[in-house]
């Protein structure tokens, strides 16, 4: 069984990500797989859009491969860099793609799932979809260009989705313009069926569809995220959770000590450095050198051996301490690679 189905009806050209007992994770061949259906679609004129969704069983699509990046960065990482660069320019050749691109993001939508649906010009959500981006919590960090969209929600709210990785449904995606419609599950086919009807009226279709999402809880949340999340420096951040007697606060504060000190100082740097960023290629000529470093260090195979081998929750994360994070440490994770060596498009 493939784990990627590609096909076209008409004037719609379809990749569905078919990896039900990995909730669709993707692998290196579903990364080079999506690149080759784009590039031969990208000169069809017959085809007029692109529709992305999942097969069936849960999800749209957990995230990348964990089990073999761990693997590979406990040894000479060339297997988790392979998989890195085209992952990226995959993300990169749906964000500059000029078909439109339809995502239907119906369940876990988390790491390389949300690198795969948030270049899309239309992102359905719906009530089963779960977005996140949990890196933190493996000593990873959000790739797949979470810099760029995560430093351009409002306020602070992408630092405090990078270091948390809390869950959003839809209804918070779409608060956020993360998502661009909110359908219910039911309708979804209803909604394909009517992009292949017509692929030159696809907002029309969606919209017509479309029902008004629920409050985004988030926002409530939005003055509270903002102060307590201000500052560029884990330092900070934490010392502000610290100060502050509410709840919600220390329940953050709860989450972030169970966090990577490291990936969060690399998150907090990397969205920052994001904000500033020219073009979405130079984001991921950044993340792929940082991806290269972090992968290779102690702390990415121990939080995969602490959440997802084991499954013991105790990771003994490497420095321990976020004092133990060195301003040299993170300098050298982000240092750019040799040319040579250095992401390109393509």
């Amino acid at each position: 069984m493939s784990d990627l189905l590609v096909s076209t009806d008409g004037p719609v050209a379809r990749i569905r990500l078919n990896r039900p007992k990995a909730l669709h994770a993707l692998n290196t061949a579903m990364c080079v797989g999506i690149l080759d259906a784009l590039e031969a679609w990208r000169g069809d004129e017959a085809v007029r859009c692109v529709v992305i969704d999942h097969a069936e069983g849960r999800g749209f699509c957990a995230g990348g491969d964990i089990r073999m990046l761990a693997g590979s960065g406990a040894t000479d990482g060339e297997e988790a860099r392979a998989f890195f660069r085209a992952e990226y320019r995959m993300n990169h050749r749906l964000f500059t793609y000029v078909k439109d691109t339809i995502a239907f993001m119906d369940g876990v939508t988390m790491g390389g799932g949300v690198g795969v649906s948030m270049p899309c010009r239309y992102r359905v959500a719906t009530e089963n979809t779960r977005l996140a981006m949990p890196e933190t919590g493996i000593g990873l960090f959000p790739d797949v260009g979470g810099g760029w969209y995560l430093s351009r929600l409002p306020g602070r709210i992408g630092q405090y989705l990078a270091l948390t990785g809390a869950r959003l449904d839809g209804a918070e995606a779409v608060a956020l313009g993360l998502a661009t419609h909110y359908l219910p599950a039911a309708r979804i086919e209803e909604a394909k069926a009517a992009i292949a009807t017509d692929p030159d009226a696809i907002d029309a279709a969606l919209s017509a569809l479309a029902e008004a999402a629920p409050a985004g809880k988030i926002l409530a949340q939005r003055a509270e995220i903002d102060r307590l999340f201000a500052s560029d420096d884990l330092e900070e951040v934490l010392a502000a959770l610290d100060a502050d007697g509410g709840d919600f606060a220390q329940a953050t504060r709860a989450t972030l000590a169970t966090k990577s000190p490291q990936a969060m100082k690399v998150s907090l740097k990397l969205l920052k450095d994001a904000a500033g960023m020219a073009t979405f290629a130079d984001e991921m000529r950044q993340e792929y050198a940082v991806a290269c470093r972090v992968v290779q260090r102690p702390d990415f195979v121990e939080g995969v051996r602490a959440l997802i081998v084991d499954k013991d929750n105790a990771p003994r994360w490497e420095p321990a301490t976020v004092e133990g994070v060195s301003d040299h440490m993170i300098d050298r994770i982000f240092a750019p690679l040799p040319d040579d060596e250095a992401w390109t498009p393509g």
